[in-house]
């Protein structure tokens, strides 16, 4: 595990209350697609359900870190997609269960109109730090 440093409100800047405005570390990068809601036979999960959809997708971001080495805790950056912004609660809970408050990572949170297919509500990339 990379040692990050977490600046969740730079002087002058309006503290963030569900992210960190800044995470730096030293180390190798690992970056993780944007993960969708589906199990490991491929099947779409939850459809039409965000909370059942975060829970898979969180799942699914946690099995890519440990392949790479890494966990949450080397989390530096979160980039959520979502189809209706009114999902960010249910994601925001998936997120409580494996990133604790006190160790949020930088975060961005984009609508969109669509994401590949239409069943899917979220899609969540990634970006870690490992020390070297």
């Amino acid at each position: 595990m990379s040692e990050l440093t977490r600046i969740p409100a730079p002087d002058g800047v309006f503290p963030a209350a569900q992210y960190s405005h800044v995470v730096m570390g030293t180390g190798r990068l690992v970056a993780v697609a944007g993960q969708v809601a589906v199990d490991e036979d491929g099947k779409p999960v939850g459809e039409g359900d965000p909370e059942a959809q975060a829970r898979q997708v969180f799942e699914n971001l946690r099995r890519c870190l440990a392949a790479a080495g890494a966990s949450f805790d080397d989390v530096v950056k979160l980039t959520y997609f979502v189809t209706d912004m009114a999902h960010m609660p249910a994601i925001r809970a998936a997120r409580a269960e494996h990133i604790p408050d006190d160790r949020l990572p930088a975060a961005s949170a984009v609508q969109v109109a669509a994401l590949v297919r239409p069943e899917f509500l979220l899609e969540v990339e990634a970006l870690a730090v490992l020390a070297e």
